[in-house]
């Protein structure tokens, strides 16, 4: 009998002998596979992640054409994403196909979240939710509650980026939301999005026009450059002039400067369109889908027109007719006039990047020349302790590429944390990643809590109008081989700080109970109060100056309704708690404007007042008791 011979796509180790009387021939394997029904494969698929799949898809062809026109194997792997179910098909007609939606769902799922920074320290808090074939992240506002407490009245934010998926299924556009005389959109550049990311980065990227011939080494440029001749791509420059090696003061310039230029303002319909679904809405599914998706078609066709890049080195050619070259630099994007441009002289000088840079080159000639004799002094034996080699000087930065543009960047670093808060950089454009601990059967109080002092709970009285929303994040710590529960402050809604972001409000130990007695009997309407579990612990307290307080001694009481309330021994003060759902509460919420520009995204300047109020009190319907 003659040996079978293989068909030239059937995979090594993936054929079966079929026997049909005498003859016997080979008969590839993925047959058998393909010719199950399709809830069957897509039964299978769901067990798969999306790599599996793609590697299952290149064993043969046959496969490859079913894996990838198999619209239920791919929509397993939607649900795996996160996205909840109901939008699924409502975010299928934007896309090519499942598969396109799969490809934006496992890039962008990594953001979702809660993201934090330790400035102002009444709290920059941001959370990213699903929004309409997108993500979006929002700011929660410092805020007391209103009259019928947190679970009537709407919760506070402001928009801060959002990245929308083209219809091949990449996430490609960026826009940073900002506030100027009206609401403004600032393109730029997705870079990167690393599964496991825990810092968010907004950095400005240098770009060169890349051939056609080279796209073949990066599939999602290929896409591109199949509509166009050429494309403008990150430039490959050195790793020591990436942009985090500038000083601090050319970062927020350049910053301030790129997102002046690129600025984009929103239309009055687009302005009012929600950014993604509210939870209840008087109009109807589809009236709220079609302004979800006019929405997004058109932001695409604002971002496709420049693509939010700025060609400097046209600027420095023609500066007379560029559009560098503005009267007003502070309407149009100048450098922000700082006490190293004191004089009015100096600061017109810097209204474009190219005069930035012809005047910056007669400072940095004289820098690098004292570099040089500095290194001449180290070879001849001499010490030098200047540090000119710690930044990347910004004409330097600019020779990498002929345009320059925002870059969003969602990197994994490896940062320590103190007490479930991470320790920070004080001068990176940057937003860090709370260690989520979802709640299980032995560490049932973990995630994110709302708090407000004072009995009943969550409520105001006649005496005291507004209270003070406190945002917590409930976490377990083993120290010295004993299990604790630690609640740490992220979000404070006084008028003047009282406790630094990051700090634990109170401390407790799980397998020690408390004797003490919960100081009130009934609620606010004379419900009995019932008491199911208590702990001792230690809440913070005055006493080692503002960064550093002290703690004393209380406890931790579960009462009915899932709320948490801590008292503090001497002082009988409480902190009562519930848990929140932060996505449902922004969808019920209210928008209020955004801050100005870049310090929307990470407002780095040290502050222990409310920076927020003077803007949230601008908006249309805001009561003021919400505001401090």
């Amino acid at each position: 009998m003659a040996s079978p011979s293989t068909e030239d796509d059937s995979p090594r180790g993936f054929a079966a002998t079929v026997v049909d009387g005498d003859d016997s021939r080979l008969v590839c394997g993925s047959a058998l596979f393909l010719n199950l029904p399709d809830d069957v494969l897509a039964l299978i698929s769901s067990h798969l992640s999306p790599r599996d799949l793609c590697s299952l898809s290149i064993c043969c062809r046959s496969l490859r054409l079913a894996v990838c026109s198999s619209e239920k194997a791919w929509i397993s792997q939607c649900r795996r994403a996160g996205l909840p179910q109901h939008l699924l098909p409502r975010w299928r007609t934007g896309v090519r196909s499942y598969l396109a939606l799969c490809r934006f769902l496992t890039a962008v799922s990594p953001l979702l979240g809660l993201w934090v920074h330790q400035n102002p320290e009444l709290g920059n808090v941001v959370f990213v939710l699903w929004g309409c074939l997108s993500v979006v992240g929002c700011r929660v506002i410092p805020q007391e509650l209103g009259p019928l407490g947190l679970a009537a009245g709407p919760l506070l934010w402001a928009p801060v980026f959002e990245i929308l998926s083209d219809s091949d299924g990449s996430a490609e556009f960026f826009f940073l939301h900002g506030r100027e005389a009206d609401d403004t959109l600032y393109p730029g550049t997705v870079h990167s999005i690393r599964p496991g990311c825990n810092v968010l980065l907004l950095e400005v990227d240098n770009f060169q026009l890349t051939p056609r011939s080279f796209a073949s080494y990066d599939n999602h440029r290929a896409r591109s450059l199949r509509r166009s001749d050429t494309t403008i791509s990150p430039a490959l420059s050195s790793p020591q002039l990436t942009f985090n090696r500038l000083a601090f003061g050319d970062r927020r310039r350049l910053l301030d400067l790129v997102a002046g230029r690129v600025r984009l303002k929103v239309p009055l319909d687009l302005a009012a369109a929600p950014l993604f679904p509210p939870c209840s809405s008087s109009n109807s599914i589809e009236e709220e889908d079609s302004l979800l998706e006019k929405r997004r078609l058109a932001l695409i066709k604002m971002y496709n027109v420049g693509r939010g890049r700025v060609d400097w080195r046209e600027a420095e050619r023609h500066p007379s007719s560029s559009n560098f070259c503005k009267k007003n630099s502070d309407e149009d994007g100048g450098f922000p006039s700082s006490r190293s441009f004191s004089s009015t002289s100096k600061r017109r000088k810097f209204f474009s990047v190219a005069g930035y840079l012809r005047n910056g080159l007669r400072q940095f000639i004289g820098k690098s020349r004292s570099s040089s004799a500095s290194s001449l002094i180290l070879k001849n034996g001499g010490s030098c302790s200047s540090n000119q080699s710690k930044h990347v000087q910004l004409h330097e930065f600019l020779r990498g590429g002929a345009n320059i543009g925002l870059s969003f960047s969602a990197i994994k670093m490896r940062i320590t944390t103190y007490r479930a808060w991470p320790n920070m950089h004080d001068n990176r454009f940057a937003l860090y990643k709370l260690p989520f601990q979802p709640p299980s059967a032995d560490q049932e109080y973990a995630g994110l809590w709302g708090g407000t002092f004072g009995w009943p709970p969550g409520q105001s009285s006649e005496d005291k109008p507004g209270k003070a929303l406190f945002f917590l994040l409930l976490s377990y710590e083993e120290v010295d081989g004993r299990l604790l529960l630690i609640a740490t402050k992220i979000l404070e809604g006084t008028h003047y700080v009282l406790h630094p972001n990051g700090s634990a409000m109170f401390v407790v130990k799980v397998d020690e109970p408390s004797n003490e007695p919960f100081p009130w009997e009934t609620y606010g309407d004379s419900v009995p109060v019932e008491v199911k579990r208590t702990y001792a612990g230690e809440g913070i307290a005055n006493g080692y100056g503002f960064r550093y307080p002290g703690s004393k001694p209380g406890s931790l009481f579960e009462i009915q309704n899932g709320h948490l309330a801590f008292v503090w021994k001497e002082t009988k003060s409480v902190l009562t708690l519930q848990r929140l759902e932060i996505e449902d509460l922004l969808r019920k919420g209210e928008r209020v404007p955004a801050l100005p520009r870049i310090s929307n995204f990470a407002y780095l300047t040290k502050s222990y007042s409310n920076v927020f109020a003077g803007f949230t009190n601008t908006s249309n319907g805001s009561s003021p008791q919400r505001f401090s």
